[in-house]
């Protein structure tokens, strides 16, 4: 799976906790969070394990409340704090073969790119950053009620 869909998992997951459980100290299944995400709890829980070693979620086991929750407030999470946890390899990534050294464009593209790739990835990182889990559930939400009014319509 793409990493960018990995990313994008890891924050519905987290988003979908936080609706869950507002304020309270519930646990949410990984059964419940794949039935939203539309995938199987094998692959939650893999996404749900990067994110437990970031200390974004605490995992409980046995008993009649099994499950995940949060480990801080949602709005203390930002989404950059996601990106790091599950993302493992830069955004952009140089060529798998190594480029004709005799060519200008071989010899030069590399080091071209990667000036642009790194200010490019810092800028993304920086966006993330303001936006947190609390922010996302609010335009998840948002985005919600809109596409429900425009069905009544």
């Amino acid at each position: 799976m793409a990493i960018v869909s990995r990313y994008t998992v890891a924050l519905h997951i987290l988003t979908f906790i936080t609706e869950k459980t507002g304020n309270s100290d519930a646990f949410i299944t990984s059964n419940q969070i794949a039935v939203s995400v539309g995938t199987s709890p094998v692959f939650i829980r893999r996404i749900l394990g990067s994110l437990a070693k970031a200390n974004l979620v605490i995992v409980k086991h046995g008993g009649t409340d099994t499950g995940w929750k949060l480990a801080r407030s949602s709005d203390k999470i930002t989404l950059l704090d996601v990106y790091e946890a599950v993302v493992q390899k830069p955004l952009f990534e140089s060529h798998h073969s190594k480029p004709n050294t005799d060519c200008v464009i071989g010899r030069g593209i590399q080091p071209a790119l990667h000036h642009i790739y790194n200010q490019s990835e810092a800028a993304m990182k920086q966006q993330l950053r303001q936006y947190s889990i609390s922010d996302l559930l609010l335009e998840t939400v948002a985005q919600f009620n809109l596409m429900e009014a425009e069905k009544r319509l």
